[in-house]
């Protein structure tokens, strides 16, 4: 972890530290096309945590609660196809700044990183034998967010360990082909039937055959089977 100058000092006075809690500031994402592999994207992440730690100054002291800086990176493979068109907008003018405007680009997808509430799970101190930089330049938002700069030649570090649950998506615009019928007009009159019973009665055919049950030939006829023909 990193501290602000401030921060530091206490930690470089801690007996033990404890883990208190966790929580992301931001993800950086860049995505990248993998080589020789059609359609494949390398999403790159950096993740920076607030952790809040509570340092013991000596055996069954109150702690001091702290705020420092964890980073962690991480990398996945995703599909996103691929597409050979450029998407120009009318947000887009040729002569204005480039920084203030969306630029005309390639129809490349766009990566999502989804994180649910960090798990602070343990966290431990010891000695710092030799400093220790960070993996990426930190914003300075983050630095302005802990008041100050991080140090990097404490003689002591902390080092926590923090459970995240991320979801890693690569999203495109697409089109989609809906097709449309058209209406048609009925031709016919509806028929309009009465609500009658006896109406509806008298147009049911007489069952003839319900009052005349089957011959034995009749039934032989049905058990007969068809001749396909064969000898």
């Amino acid at each position: 972890m990193y501290f602000t100058e401030q921060s530091q000092s206490v930690i470089d006075g801690a007996v033990s530290v404890r883990i208190k809690s966790a929580d992301v500031i931001t993800v950086y994402s860049t995505l990248e096309q993998v080589p020789f592999h059609r359609g494949f994207y390398s999403v790159d992440m950096t993740f920076f945590f607030d952790v809040a730690i509570e340092a013991f100054m000596s055996p069954g002291s109150c702690p001091v609660t702290v705020n420092g800086l964890a980073i962690h990176s991480k990398k996945v493979i995703l599909y996103g196809s691929e597409g050979s068109v450029k998407t120009f907008t009318s947000e887009y003018n040729y002569d204005e700044c480039d920084c203030k405007q969306l630029q005309p680009s390639q129809n490349l997808p766009k990566a999502t990183v989804q994180v649910a509430t960090p798990i602070a799970l343990s966290a431990k101190v010891c000695e710092c034998k030799c400093p220790c930089n960070p993996p990426c330049r930190i914003p300075e938002s983050i630095c302005r967010r802990f008041g100050g700069d991080f140090l990097q030649n404490g003689s002591m570090s902390v080092y926590a360990t923090i459970g995240i649950f991320t979801i890693v998506q690569i999203e495109r615009n697409v089109q989609m082909l809906i097709p449309a019928y058209d209406f048609c007009i009925p031709e016919k009159e509806c028929v309009t039937t009465s609500d009658n019973p006896c109406e509806m009665f008298n147009r049911l055919e007489f069952p003839t055959n319900e009052f005349f049950p089957p011959t034995v030939c009749d039934i032989g006829d049905e058990n007969k089977k068809p001749d396909c023909g064969c000898k």
